[in-house]
């Protein structure tokens, strides 16, 4: 080994000590962020209750506890509530919310989880949408839409082919996007560096499934639901002040 590759081999150490210790020094000194989610303690829990709306215009709506018992796998500090929404004319809709603590693997792609449950993601009908949102002022929030199609057999026997719809976003207690590269590549390790706070993301989806044909009228009621619903629960963006 010649002097140089001493020099950059010596260089390169250092780099790896320092970034270590940077990293435990943030770990060590590191803050957990607010949610951007109403939350109210758990008894003997480090976990928090997530305060989605039971009443709504139109709908009754229950706890989906089996639903939530899938989302115990994740990370023990992840705090969750996943709620159905049911209208006397037959549609449905499933809000859930998981929020993470100080594990950043509470929150993942989504398409894992609904390929793993058998649906087929049309790639060419997902994108980012705006929701028109009234409350708490006029503004669009940014959702992912994915589109897909599963093949059900009903009690019958007879295969039924599903379009589900589903949409998501994320928040945390100032910000508010369809982007998770945003939030998990920048604005995280940002506030980590410069004010020692790893904020607390939460994870915000609607799910519901319609027969084919009836995707565009499903997602218009959901749109709906959204703008009725989420204004009551998420905390971002907050109240314009005045000019």
């Amino acid at each position: 080994m010649n002097r140089s590759q001493k020099i950059i081999g010596g260089v390169l150490l250092v780099l790896i000590a320092v970034t270590a210790a940077l990293l435990m020094h943030m770990k060590a000194h590191q803050q957990l962020g607010l949610p951007g989610v109403k939350t109210r303690p758990l008894a003997d829990s480090k976990n928090l209750e997530i305060l989605v709306p039971a009443t709504v215009p139109g709908f009754t709506s229950e706890i989906l506890t089996n639903a939530e018992t899938v989302l115990q796998v994740l990370p023990a500090d992840t705090s969750f509530r996943v709620r159905a929404y049911q209208a006397s004319d037959g549609f449905f809709a499933q809000l859930s919310v998981v929020l993470m603590g100080a594990d950043r693997s509470s929150i993942h792609k989504p398409q894992i989880c609904m390929t793993g449950q058998g649906w087929a993601i049309d790639n060419d009908l997902t994108s980012v949408v705006p929701v028109h949102m009234d409350r708490p002022f006029a503004y669009d929030l940014p959702i992912n839409k994915v589109v897909a199609t599963k093949v059900i057999t009903d009690p019958t026997g007879r295969s039924q082919t599903v379009t589900g719809i589903y949409l998501y976003w994320f928040v945390d207690a100032t910000h508010y996007t369809a982007d998770s590269w945003r939030w998990m590549t920048w604005w995280v390790p940002r506030d980590l560096l410069l004010n020692g706070v790893l904020e607390r993301w939460a994870y915000i989806s609607y799910f519901s499934p319609c027969l084919p044909g009836q995707e565009a009228a499903t997602f218009d009621r959901m749109k709906k639901l959204i703008a009725e619903t989420v204004p009551e629960f998420q905390l971002v963006p907050q109240v314009k002040l005045g000019k």
